[in-house]
């Protein structure tokens, strides 16, 4: 295996990883459950899912040169689980996303080619992204959600990650 390719192995299997802590904080709830704000955040598991799934399209058009703000699409029904959907169908679609992530990155000619940020004030302007330093940037965001979809978690029934 190339040096690239054990990287790019090493960083998918971490975001990989970090999946699997936030789909462990949806085990065996109900919709209902899956909706429900049981602390003083407006966040819930099923919506957390969502804008985790719906931010990596985004990064991932980002890195790929397609339009990031069209893959991501609706900022305020990406957090939020709507009554006619399922959380069943909510990980689905979190599956297919993470699929669709790993062949984007396996694609790539080099985690060296950069783009850059979109015009926005947390960003500073005239600042690039490589391919390496968004797929980071996807595994934060990842691992951050997971730690509060596992706080929302423990609240509802006390079900925990780790511990």
């Amino acid at each position: 295996m190339s040096e690239l390719d054990t990287e790019r192995a090493d960083l998918l299997a971490a975001l990989d990883r970090h999946r699997g802590f936030l789909l462990f904080t949806a085990l065996r709830l109900t919709d209902d459950q899956a909706r429900l704000t049981s602390t003083v955040s407006e966040l819930h598991i099923g919506g957390i899912i969502k804008h985790v799934a719906a931010t990596e399209r985004g990064w991932v058009a980002f890195m790929t040169g397609a339009d990031m703000a069209e893959a991501a699409g609706d900022w305020w029904q990406g957090h939020h689980m709507g009554p006619d959907e399922t959380l069943e169908g909510i990980i689905d679609d979190y599956q297919r996303c993470a699929a669709e992530t790993e062949a984007a990155v396996r694609a790539l000619p080099s985690l060296d080619e950069a783009h850059p940020l979109p015009d926005a004030p947390w960003f500073e302007p005239g600042t690039t992204w490589t391919a390496r330093r968004t797929l980071l940037h996807i595994l934060a965001e990842t691992a951050q959600h997971a730690g509060h979809a596992d706080i929302i978690r423990e609240a509802i029934d006390g079900q925990k990650t780790m511990g």
